[in-house]
């Protein structure tokens, strides 16, 4: 419930919004509105709204999925996903399939462009990384949590050898 001036509204919202409970706080919101009903949903920061928004474009995408998947990880990590063909970092999200990650991937790509910090090679090169570790037992979230620090350039067995050493 967000209280504006004495009226409350029921606001579906990220977990960063959540944890800002209790304080003050300016929330950005995108109203979805619909023959029967009027929904409001809320974010942290407006790059949140903007993804969401994107989102809502790609075909088969309603307010509730796009809401999970941006609640899912940072704006910014999802963009890159995105830019990448990242399939694996969608699926892992709980209701998104492997042909709504593809229709996301391929709807979304050409709107997106690769992060001026991470080279085309350089980004394969950690998807691998990350693929590999996830072979080796570790939840995809631990994995790119391990894979974090390393540097994208290195080798791909060297960035597993150091995200298997941190982990260590």
């Amino acid at each position: 419930m967000l209280d504006v001036g004495g009226v409350g509204y029921l606001v579906s919202a990220t977990p960063r919004v959540a944890a800002r409970l209790g304080e003050e706080t300016t929330v950005e919101t995108y109203l979805h509105v619909r023959e029967d009903a009027l929904q409001l949903y809320g974010f942290a920061s407006a790059e949140e709204r903007a993804l969401f928004e994107l989102l809502l474009s790609v075909s088969g995408i309603g307010p509730k999925v796009a809401l999970a998947i941006v609640s899912a990880s940072p704006s910014d990590d999802l963009r890159r996903a995105i830019a990448r063909g990242d399939l694996a970092r969608f699926e892992a999200i709980p209701g998104i399939g492997r042909k709504i990650a593809q229709r996301i991937v391929m709807e979304l790509g050409d709107k997106l462009a690769l992060d001026a910090n991470a080279p085309a090679a350089a980004a394969t090169g950690s998807l691998l990384a990350r693929d590999a570790l996830v072979e080796l037992g570790y939840s995809l979230l631990d994995a790119e949590r391990a894979l974090a620090g390393i540097e994208e350039s290195l080798p791909v067995e060297e960035q597993v050898r150091q995200a298997l050493r941190s982990a260590a």
